[in-house]
């Protein structure tokens, strides 16, 4: 382990938390003595840099907006053997933190999910539309990458070391805890799912959660994921419904002609053609693109290797 690699890094990304930020900071200290806690300020106006500072926590900076850049930037700057993720509003206590980095640095997990939604969260979170679309947004992780994690969106998590420097994050926003989720499950890193007591918002403090303009960008990500991570079930279920359409266009054209000897619908024979060429087309692709997945995961795993040696 180098000089300046802490044993466990409290990450708390931050977007105008005053009204939280320090009892936040003070419940971790207590919870994790030993632990260095960051707190990344991404442009608040309301001085959650100061009171987390007086708080004790190392405070440093994030300018581009949006979630997805500041735990870019945190799992850039900081070295540890485990990293615990929380957000700055005070919804996660501290209670679980203890067994959360304990798994990690067992090696028993790569990830370990704080689920909310075996807990309190139905009760406790006020805004339905964000809990109908935790169950969507569960439903079809689940369904397209065939696994069974109950909390996708959870902003309580702990990492390894080679998860977070092996984690090419591209999100810029909220979709982040989506991209993580998926991204460990298609590598087959170590997920450990624990139940967490979940608590809404203090009043006063507000989220900063679109339900809707934020929930497209989740459903975008889970559509871009499933394809560049599973091509070949992307562009086969594509194939599948484009075949279909050509067969309902072309069969009833060839029933039509042993009967009469005629071509009677030309257009409707060459859309249907067309459909069909362009089905066998999109199942070509997948299964090139699936070829390149498995070299690139193939990399990874080479990759992953020369980390693991060179900590």
């Amino acid at each position: 382990m180098s000089k300046n690699k802490s044993t466990i890094a409290v990450l708390i990304p931050c977007y105008n938390e005053s009204k939280t930020i320090k009892k936040v900071v003070e419940d971790y200290h207590k919870a994790l003595p030993e632990a260095d806690i960051y707190v990344y300020d991404n442009n608040s106006k309301d001085n959650t840099d100061k009171i987390a500072k007086e708080a004790g926590a190392i405070v440093k900076y994030e300018y581009r907006q949006g979630k997805g850049n500041v735990i870019r930037t945190m799992f850039r700057e900081i070295d540890a053997d485990c990293y615990l993720m929380i957000d700055g509003d005070d919804t996660y206590p501290a209670e679980n933190a203890r067994e959360m980095c304990d798994l990690v640095l067992k090696g028993k997990a790569d990830m370990v999910i704080g689920d909310r939604l075996s807990s309190t969260y139905f009760t406790e979170n006020k805004r339905p539309f964000h809990n109908f679309g935790n169950k969507i947004v569960r439903l079809l992780i689940n369904r397209l990458f065939h696994n069974n994690i109950k909390d996708i969106m959870t902003g309580y998590r702990a990492f390894s070391y080679e998860f977070v420097k092996g984690f090419p994050i591209l999100s810029k926003g909220f979709e982040i805890e989506t991209e993580m989720t998926i991204h460990a499950v298609d590598k087959n890193f170590k997920i450990v799912e624990i139940p967490v007591t979940y608590r809404d918002r203090p009043k006063g403090s507000v989220s900063k959660l679109n339900t809707y303009s934020d929930g497209f960008k989740v459903l975008k990500t889970i559509a871009i994921l499933f394809k560049e991570y599973k091509p070949m079930s992307f562009f086969g279920i594509i194939s599948a419904i484009l075949t279909l359409i050509s067969l309902v266009l072309i069969i009833p054209i060839f029933f039509e002609y042993f009967e009469t000897k005629l071509v009677l619908r030309f257009p409707t024979l060459i859309v249907g053609c067309f459909t069909l060429l362009t089905a066998i087309l999109s199942i070509i692709c997948g299964i090139i693109l699936q070829v390149i997945v498995k070299k690139e995961r193939q990399n990874y795993e080479l990759y992953l290797n020369l980390l693991h040696k060179n900590d």
